[in-house]
């Protein structure tokens, strides 16, 4: 089978500073973007992409963050740093309205035609945040009809309270924890914060061994910090965040592109990692109840070397894709006839997802690789 993985997004980056003429208060913002091509400044690539907002850690600057943009903007999300409450005294508070603020005007700027974001942008839009920007994310979330869902990272308790904000919160949202974080200990901040959450579908997710520091990269403050209490974790960066962005990209592609397979996959994908722990309440939410049309044949199945791919006659061209057991995308390539035979022989043994897109429509299936 040849490999067509779909091509990412380059990184387009740019500095801006928004008025909030309600507090009176600049809101310097660093943001990152799906662009034509890399660099500073230039133009975004054609399509429609959901929205990150994201607010740092305590002394945390955004470039502590890099992981995330260069994660998720290839995917296709525009992602927002405000670098506002540095200081030695944040304002929580502040900083939860800032984030509040960058949510709303960032569906302004799709309107506007002067803007590098002008019709690009999607209504859909998360609130996200680490530490204490994941605490902060909940004042900024907290009786919000503007925004779509909440992500946050080891996030600590606040001052208003990010606990008592929780449950005024009720779009869909995901927390992560460390179970070794000893600068926010979950039993005292996020499980609170999950427990309280009015939201329509919650997931806390716990990683084995996982730390404070490790969701972001290498920062002197977080590293000295966290040095204290845990000075020889038992993971690494580069584990905690590969566990971290695999959940996290299938989640955010079910919540905010409404892949409703996706959310099948994030959940089979928690039930079988050994890495992870995982509380989660989704059942008055329409992302429980979503079904799956079975409108691909797939023969045979299971199938160790071949695999037959049979669409209904009037969808014979579209994008096709295939996402392993971790709910990891394997393959994207076009398809354009009506049948098609993929070579699946190298695939390790076990279950997989297959979607076709086709003018808005999605017909989803599953196959089984046999050795």
């Amino acid at each position: 089978m040849t490999n067509l993985l779909a091509q990412d997004f380059n990184i387009g980056h740019t500095s801006t500073s928004f008025y909030d003429a309600e507090r009176d208060r600049n809101i310097s913002t660093e943001i990152y973007y799906p662009a034509e091509n890399a660099g500073e400044d230039v133009s975004a690539a054609e399509g429609n992409f959901p929205v990150l907002i994201f607010g740092h850690g305590f002394l945390m600057s955004w470039d502590s963050y890099e992981n995330f943009w260069t994660e998720l903007v290839p995917e296709g999300y525009v992602i927002c740093f405000p670098n506002t409450e540095m200081s030695l005294l944040p304002s929580h508070g502040d900083f939860g309205l800032d984030l509040r603020f960058l949510s709303n005007q960032m569906q302004e700027e799709n309107e506007l035609e002067s803007s590098l974001f002008f019709n690009i942008l999607r209504p859909e839009t998360a609130l996200m945040g680490h530490s204490m920007g994941g605490g902060a994310s909940f004042l900024a979330a907290e009786n919000n009809s503007n925004i779509t869902a909440l992500v946050n990272f080891a996030a600590a308790e606040t001052n208003p309270s990010a606990i008592a904000a929780a449950a005024n919160i009720t779009v869909p949202a995901l927390l992560f924890s460390g179970e070794d974080d000893c600068v926010t200990p979950p039993n005292e901040h996020q499980n609170l914060m999950y427990e309280n959450l009015a939201s329509s579908c919650k997931t806390q997710i716990s990683i084995n061994q996982g730390i404070h520091c490790y969701f972001a990269n290498d920062n002197f403050s977080c590293t000295l910090g966290e040095s204290f209490c845990n000075p020889f974790p038992s993971i690494n960066r580069d584990l905690q965040q590969s566990i971290t962005f695999t959940f996290l990209k299938i989640w955010l592609d079910a919540v905010l592109r409404n892949n409703e397979s996706a959310f099948q996959l994030f959940n089979e994908g928690l039930d079988s990692s050994v890495q992870v722990t995982f509380s989660q309440d989704c059942s008055t939410t329409s992302i429980k109840e979503w079904s799956v049309e079975q409108e691909i044949k797939l023969f045979p199945n299971p199938s160790s070397n071949q695999l037959n791919i049979k669409l209904p006659e009037d969808c014979s061209e579209g994008n096709l894709i295939i996402y392993n057991s971790l709910a990891e995308k394997i393959l994207e390539r076009p398809m354009n006839q009506s049948s098609l035979i993929l070579d699946i022989s190298h695939l390790p043994e076990g279950s997989y997802f297959i979607e076709f897109h086709a003018n808005s429509v999605k017909y989803s299936s599953r196959f089984l690789k046999a050795d």
